[in-house]
């Protein structure tokens, strides 16, 4: 990369006119060329997403963050943008098709941020025709700046000739290249979506030869002068620093990965020290913990490991009897149950906090966001609205009526579910929007331990 790419920061939105056109992977390869030529990249991810961000991060070796109007509102996620995007160049990478999703939308991001799109087209089935579809996406919405175009999957030299042509003739965005079909642009998936970075979707030789591609296709000093610049860092507002005063023990390993790293940062702001470990691998918990945070990911992948370790199954019950704050969700919430049951029919046994079974389905079950309003002071505040997101492939034994229910979910059902100091449920919260409810988390933790001594 030329020095001229790594003066003032800058940053585009990366959409696409529908799902599966390429949009992550030619983010993953414009971040690697723009690193391996000594630039700092900074991702974020349109929407709930907790797999891209990890891609992100094995390309930048950077956090990435989720961006989300829905659960965290205009506000925060603006904040969070501008006390991140600290690079040479911040890749926003979008959601669906650019339109898709009304205020969750990749475009309703785009005007909040005051970022241009950058559009990523699979070309593979048309020639001059893209210029129809470029065009009504630049006109679709004044208040959103197609500022380029992307081809991808580009058969030839003379495909992508005509390709640039026509889209040069008719539109106002600029052509900043086309990506030839190539087989290393391809990541392998699963239930949940793509491969996370643990599991070694890209190995570095991978990465190599997709930021070559990306280096020999497309002109990366255009897509800079195209990009805008980034706002001045600054800090999250209404979120103040205080010092450790909970140990919060936190799973982390390829069972249980989903985290916003939002949520981490504003548990640490109210006071959390963050202690991780392992349901797969640890036999024993850490010392001295005052809650339980178990977030969502794959236990059905690990079900025979989890069961397994019996030992620390059976510390996470007994402290859960004993009143320990515990916090789980998703993949958490089906650890705490009282068996997995896979798609296959095979059982394993779990914590058996709650007595009910998990049982893997073939199809997905729940997507899409929700709102807890809270109905009794417990983990979370009484009264706060929760903004947060559902994607699951299992359902659950109807949970017994003598075992509260603490949710008050926007569709109606009643969830977040109650026993002791143990909540859980399959809902992924994100705090933005509601930063109180991780110091009351915290201070909820704090109590009962002063409480236990």
């Amino acid at each position: 990369m030329q020095e001229s790419l790594r003066k003032t920061g800058r940053g585009i939105v990366l959409a696409a006119p529908s799902s599966d056109s390429g949009k992550t992977l030619v983010s993953l390869g414009l971040g690697a060329a723009l690193v391996r030529s000594g630039a700092s990249v900074q991702y974020f991810k349109c929407g709930p997403d907790f797999i891209d961000p990890t891609l992100h991060r094995l390309i930048s070796g950077r956090v990435s963050r989720n961006l989300d109007l829905q659960m965290c509102g205009p506000s925060f996620v603006q904040q969070s943008y501008a006390q991140h995007c600290d690079a040479d160049f911040v890749i926003v990478e979008g959601v669906m098709g650019l339109f898709d999703g009304g205020e969750a939308s990749t475009s309703a991001l785009a005007r909040t941020l005051a970022l241009p799109v950058v559009l990523v087209v699979d070309a593979s089935a048309c020639a001059e025709s893209i210029a129809a579809l470029v065009h009504g996406f630049e006109s679709f919405d004044p208040q959103v700046t197609i500022a380029g175009v992307i081809f991808n999957r580009v058969g030839s030299d003379n495909h992508y000739r005509l390709l640039a042509r026509a889209v040069q003739e008719h539109c106002r965005a600029e052509v900043l290249g086309g990506i030839p079909r190539h087989d290393d642009f391809m990541i392998s998936g699963r239930h949940l979506g793509l491969h996370m970075d643990h599991d070694e979707p890209l190995s570095p030789e991978r990465i190599d030869r997709i930021a070559e591609v990306m280096a020999q296709h497309i002109d990366l000093a255009l897509m800079q002068e195209k990009a805008a610049v980034l706002p001045e860092i600054s800090g999250l507002a209404g979120v103040r620093k205080t010092a450790p005063c909970v140990r919060l023990g936190i799973a982390k390993d390829a069972a249980f990965c989903f985290y916003y790293e939002d949520n981490l940062d504003l548990l640490r702001a109210a006071g959390a020290e963050l202690i991780p470990f392992s349901p797969l691998t640890d036999t024993k918990l850490p010392t001295d913990l005052d809650g339980l945070y178990l977030g969502g990911g794959y236990p059905e992948l690990h079900a025979a490991a989890l069961a397994t370790n019996r030992s620390l199954r059976a510390e996470i019950c007994a402290l859960a009897k004993a009143g320990l704050p515990i916090y789980g969700e998703c993949g958490g919430f089906m650890y705490l149950c009282e068996a997995l049951v896979t798609a296959e029919g095979a059982e394993y046994p779990m914590v058996g906090v709650f007595p009910i079974k998990s049982r893997m389905q073939k199809r997905l079950v729940r997507l899409g966001y929700r709102t807890a309003k809270v109905t009794k002071n417990t983990l979370w505040p009484e009264g706060v609205s929760l903004g947060g997101h559902e994607f699951h492939y299992s359902e659950t034994d109807s949970m017994p009526d003598w075992i509260e229910r603490v949710y008050r979910l926007d569709d109606g059902r009643l969830e977040g579910f109650c026993l002791g100091n143990t909540l859980a449920g399959y809902m992924h919260l994100h705090l933005g929007g509601t930063p109180e409810a991780a110091s009351h988390l915290v201070e909820f933790c704090r109590r009962q331990r002063r409480e236990a001594e």
